[in-house]
Order: C-alpha cells, then sequence, then structure tokens
C-alpha cells in the first residue's frame, strides 16, 4: 500500500503523490494563499463552505497529526476556524501550540522586534499610499497588494532598512504583495521539526503545502524528515509538485479527508 496525494489540480511527475511504503502521514498545512485564497488585507480572507468540514475530518483521519503552520497569530487561527482548533504554528514559526488542547507558548529564541524597528518602518511608508504594516511582535509584515506599483521601491527600502539594523538579526522574506521581516531564530522549518517531537506527529511522514518564500523552510523540514512538500502557484525549492491554486488544494483536502482509510 502507497498513501497518495494525487488531485486534480496538481502538477508533477506522475510519482510525485506518493509516499513510499505504508507511511502514516502527518499534515503541515500554510493558510493564506494555500487553504484560503489571498485578500486584499489579512482580514477580508474567507473561509470557504467546507473547508472547515474537511479539516475537521482530516484531523480525524490522521489522528490528530494535522498543524496549522501560518504567518497569522495562532488566535487569529482559531478564529477563521472556529469551532475547531489544531495544533499550530503562527508567526512564521514564532508562536507553538502542540497539544490542540493546549496553550500556545513562544518558540525558544524567539523575542520581539523592538519598538525602533517598528518606528522606522512607518517612516518607510508614510509616503507610499496603499501600504500598510502589520506588528505580530515576533516579525512585522508590510503589504502593498493595494499598490502593486510601488513593490520594487519597498523592497529597496525595507532592505536599507534592515541593512542598517545588522545588531537584530533580522531578515526580509518575500510573499505575494508582501514583506515579511523577522529574525533568523525562527522559521516553519523549525516548527515543523518541533512538531514532528510530538507523540501525535512521531513518525509519520510530514507532507507540507504552501505557497510563498516563508513556506520554503517547511517544505524544507518536511523533506528531511523523510516526507514531501508541495507549493501552491509556482515550483518552490525543494518541491515535489505543485497545487495549481489553493481551490486545488480544498479539493485534494476535500478527497483526502472523504477517503475512508487511515492515514
Amino acid at each position: 500500500m502507497r498513501t497518495t496525494f494525487a488531485a486534480s489540480g496538481v502538477r508533477g511527475s506522475s510519482r510525485s503523490g506518493e509516499i513510499g511504503g505504508d507511511a502514516r502521514i502527518a499534515l503541515f498545512l500554510d493558510v493564506d494563499g494555500t487553504l484560503l485564497d489571498l485578500a486584499e488585507r489579512p482580514d477580508e480572507v474567507i473561509v470557504p463552505p467546507g473547508l472547515v468540514t474537511s479539516l475537521a475530518a482530516a484531523q480525524a483521519k490522521t489522528d490528530g497529526a494535522l498543524a496549522l503552520i501560518s504567518g497569522r497569530v495562532i488566535a487569529d487561527l482559531d478564529r477563521l476556524f472556529q469551532p475547531l482548533r489544531f495544533a499550530a504554528s503562527g508567526v512564521h514559526g514564532a508562536e507553538l501550540r502542540l497539544d490542540p488542547a493546549g496553550e500556545a507558548f513562544v518558540a525558544p529564541g524567539a523575542a520581539p522586534l523592538p519598538p525602533t524597528l517598528w518606528s522606522a518602518l512607518t517612516d518607510v511608508l508614510a509616503d507610499l499610499p496603499g501600504t500598510f504594516a502589520e506588528n505580530k511582535r515576533y516579525s512585522f509584515a508590510v503589504h502593498y497588494r493595494e499598490a502593486p506599483a510601488v513593490g520594487d521601491t519597498l523592497r529597496a527600502r525595507l532592505a536599507r532598512l534592515v541593512e542598517t539594523s545588522p545588531e537584530l538579526g533580522v531578515s526580509m522574506l518575500e510573499a505575494h504583495c508582501a514583506f515579511e521581516l523577522k529574525t533568523r531564530q525562527f522559521d516553519k522549518g523549525r516548527a515543523v521539526a518541533e512538531l514532528l517531537t510530538e507523540a501525535r506527529f512521531k513518525g509519520r511522514a510530514p507532507v507540507f503545502i504552501g505557497d510563498d518564500d516563508t513556506d520554503e523552510a517547511g517544505i524544507a523540514a518536511a523533506n528531511a524528515s523523510g516526507g514531501c512538500g508541495y507549493s501552491v502557484g509556482r515550483r518552490r525549492p525543494g518541491a515535489r509538485a505543485i497545487f495549481a491554486s489553493p481551490n486545488a488544494v480544498r479539493r485534494w483536502l476535500a478527497a483526502f479527508a472523504a477517503d475512508g482509510k487511515s492515514a
């Protein structure tokens, strides 16, 4: 028996949707751009009908070995998918919740970014209408979906801002019409590795699905642990295959959840 991931909307080799042998799997799912279609602003996303049902069924099918690995804070994930709760990583690995019934905690090495950096960031955006920033304590997300023409200017300004504060160890990651400023002490790959030490995930082959630069560490961690990573929209380094869109991911998840076999 092989655990298969073939689904409509997935591009890759004919064997790209398989995990070898009788492996049981653990699912690690990004949210925005992967499970959910992107919106102009993060608080405007829509959870499509049926997604919560599919997630609940997939969580049961994997005996709880399903985690959301997101740039959002964990409290926001709980709001979006209520009444469900999942093992989760928030703010790109800065927050962790290892048990769905447990409390979220700050990952080792994660520390809030300083107010001085936030102040400098708001100055950078002052003359760029259509841009805005989210202060997630452990990372700052800068969005420009409402003003896509300023992308190159914004990228250059943020790069200079990072370069002027080398002592903070801040890096800049690029997402869809957004940039994320965070320190290098945490990422989605480390979050996946930490979750794989927990009983419900241990010994399972990890499957990670994500859509942008911030997810590449998660794809690498899944591959390194005997599983596989998938990307959405375009191929990412290490991705075994590509889902065409979040809708394709949702269709695959619904089919996976509906299959009565344990995974």
